[in-house]
């Protein structure tokens, strides 16, 4: 009587299967909805009137255990301003080949500059494609928004821009032209002891 009896309550598991509701979801048509604070992507935010909020500190960079976050830091000029303090990340990276996604960077961030998004589909056909650099990683800019680099909101510092007080940018604000050490602002290499 055993031996009979075990087939029969593997068969009692499969017609119990049977007649469930399948939980098959139709992944890459109908995208999961994540938890409101997932880990996924990350996004380098802005100012309300465009600038960074990267000051290059990186502090993200020594958080990460992963050795995935690589981060070059730069002076800011008057000619050339990318964010409202003294220094601006100049190169950012992130390579998601090695990001565990654990967020422990965001929490090091002393500007809230870094942040990560919802957005989960990282895969990709190449290594190199799975290493962000910081143009992929930059928030988009809204309507009141100029593009970096440009000049603070007049009559503004470093500490209105971090407690919230500038909200757009100023009327007439325009992007500066990016000119690389060495250069002139029309591409040619600047001479020796010759003043910009």
């Amino acid at each position: 009587m055993p031996e009979f009896q075990n087939p029969v309550a593997g068969f009692g598991v499969t017609f119990k299967a049977m007649f469930k509701k399948r939980l098959t979801e139709q992944y890459p048509e109908e995208k999961k909805l994540t938890a409101p604070r997932f880990h996924g992507r990350h996004q380098l935010n802005r100012h309300p009137d465009g600038l960074e909020k990267c000051i290059g500190c990186e502090l993200c960079a020594w958080a990460c255990p992963a050795d995935a976050i690589y981060v070059e830091g730069a002076d800011n000029t008057d000619e050339e301003r990318y964010s409202p303090g003294e220094r601006y990340g100049r190169v950012y990276q992130i390579n998601y080949l090695r990001c565990i996604l654990c967020g422990l960077c965001v929490e090091a961030c002393p500007t809230r500059a870094l942040t990560m998004t919802n957005e989960y589909e990282l895969a990709d056909r190449s290594r190199e494609s799975l290493i962000y650099t910081k143009e992929e990683l930059l928030a988009g800019l809204s309507e009141t928004m100029v593009d970096s680099p440009h000049a603070i909101h007049p009559g503004m510092t470093e500490k209105d821009y971090y407690q919230g007080l500038v909200t757009e940018a100023a009327p007439g604000t325009v992007r500066q032209v990016a000119v690389s050490k060495g250069e002139k602002a029309d591409g040619t290499a600047q001479e020796k002891g010759a003043h910009a």
